[in-house]
Formats: structure tokens, sequence, C-alpha cells
């Protein structure tokens, strides 16, 4: 009697295991279902550096590359940029088919004649998009941008701003697609930009 007891206790664990198991993998499934799924970045209304109107619609239709950044930055924006500007060569004709879009992260003093000055030192292909900074910061957060302004302790109110270091891939649907990290070697960074073409 007791070895019976013993064994349907033991069928009864085993069902619980096996259910327990299967409900852990299927909300598993699902959240990485979601998170792979889930939009980067969002309606918006701001400027480009020509003073003209810029939202995500102008953005669609052609594959996208976006930099967050801001001109008084000292080492990490220029370096970017100046990649950019050798990528963007280097594709020939198909980079006709990405476009380059450097957001500030600094709009208080970034105005849209700054960051034309700025990224026309680089290649006139790349456009500059700065704003309202309540708008700007929506936009920061919808596309999972970290920014954070630094005092400098100077007494001068002078300041600086910490922020996330990428390049960010886009198709012409607006589909996350994947990063160029900063300091990524030129020829992985370029089969990135060649395979969002190609795919497109």
């Amino acid at each position: 009697m007791k070895t019976l007891r013993l064994i349907l206790w033991i069928g009864v664990a085993v069902v619980a295991a096996a259910v327990s198991y299967a409900y852990v993998s299927k909300n598993s499934k699902s959240k990485q279902t979601q998170q792979a799924v889930t939009p980067l970045g969002a309606p918006f209304n701001l400027i480009d550096n020509k003073g003209e109107a810029i939202t995500r619609d102008n953005l669609l239709g052609n594959n996208h590359a976006i930099f967050f950044g801001f001109t008084n930055c000292p080492d990490i924006c220029p370096t970017t940029l100046l990649e950019a500007a050798s990528w963007l060569k280097q594709l020939g004709s198909d980079s006709e088919k990405v476009d380059f879009y450097f957001f500030t992260v600094d709009p208080e003093r970034d105005t849209p004649e700054i960051m034309n000055d700025y990224v026309n030192a680089f290649d006139p292909r790349i456009t500059g998009v700065t704003g309202d900074p309540a708008e700007m910061k929506k936009t920061l957060s919808a596309y999972k941008i970290f920014a954070k302004r630094v005092d400098l302790g100077d007494g001068d109110g002078d300041y600086t701003m910490d922020h996330s270091a990428f390049v960010m891939l886009f198709n012409a649907e607006g589909r996350f697609k994947g990063t160029i990290s900063f300091g990524e070697n030129d020829d992985i960074a370029l089969e990135k930009l060649r395979r969002l073409v190609k795919n497109s």
C-alpha cells in the first residue's frame, strides 16, 4: 500500500513538474517574442539642420542610420561622424540607400545653424536634427538613448553631456536592425551597412 502511494505521489510530482515547465517555457518565449518585436522610436516633431520641420515619417521610405550626440562633444561624436563620412564614401552608389542622421542630445546649444555647420564639416549627406528640448527628450526616450547633462564645475555654468555612443540601424519601414558600436572595426561596420542595404 505504501509503495502504491509512493508511486502515485511520484506520478503527481512528475505531472506537476511537466506542467510548470510548460508554463514557464511558454511565458519565457512570449516575453522573448515581445522583446524581439518591441519597436524603437516614435513620432516626433523636430527641426533639421536646414531649419525645416522633420518628423519620423521623413525617415521612413529609406534605410537609415541614427547617431545621438552633440556638437561640443570632444571625441566620440566627431570620431563617429568622420567614420560615417568614410562609410558613405566607401558605400559608393549604395550610399543613396542609407540616410544618416545626427540627432543632438543638447538642443539648448545645438541650434539648426550650429548643426548645419557641424554636419557639413563632415559630409553634407549627414542630416542634423535638433528642436524643442522637451520634444527631443521624448525622442531620446523613445529610442532608448541615455543622455545626461554633467556640470564641469568651472563656475561658469559650462557642461558636457554623457550619452549613448553607438549608431542605430533601421530599415525603410523603421524596424531596428542593429547597431554599430563606437570604435567598431571599419570592415565590420561596412558589412553591417551593406547587409542593411542588401536586405531592404
